[in-house]
């Protein structure tokens, strides 16, 4: 099992930037992929990001692309999702969430393991 730790989140301004981190610990060594999803209320959660090993790659959905950027320090154990040009749309609790086998990066029900989430409000 892994242990995630969401943080970062915060109040930002529309066009503003945040960068939101997830620790992870325990079992690392097996993790295939890495995510970022969000869920809004009322909303079911959504695909964000995610990097995964096998196949290695970087994943994104339409409504980020380009404005997000994922990464991982291996060194520290940790995700990052730098997000620029924030919008009121954005705003949202924001989840890491890991998994150690293969599957479809942006389905939330593939990964395993979730963090408690951290928030993030952008405003108009």
């Amino acid at each position: 099992q892994v242990q995630l730790v969401e943080s970062g989140g915060g109040l930002v301004q529309a066009g503003g930037s945040l960068r939101l981190s997830c620790a992870a610990s325990g079992r690392t060594f097996s993790t295939g992929a890495m995510g970022w999803f969000r869920q809004a209320p009322g909303k079911e959660r959504d695909f964000v990001a995610a990097i995964s090993w096998f196949p290695r790659g970087s994943y994104y959905s339409d409504n980020v692309k380009g404005r997000f950027t994922i990464s991982r320090d291996n060194a520290k154990n940790t995700l990052y999702l730098q997000m620029n040009s924030l919008k009121p749309e954005d705003t949202a609790v924001y989840y890491c969430a890991s998994r150690s086998g293969p599957g479809p990066v942006q389905l939330p029900t593939a990964y395993t393991d979730w963090g408690q989430g951290t928030q993030v409000t952008v405003s108009s």
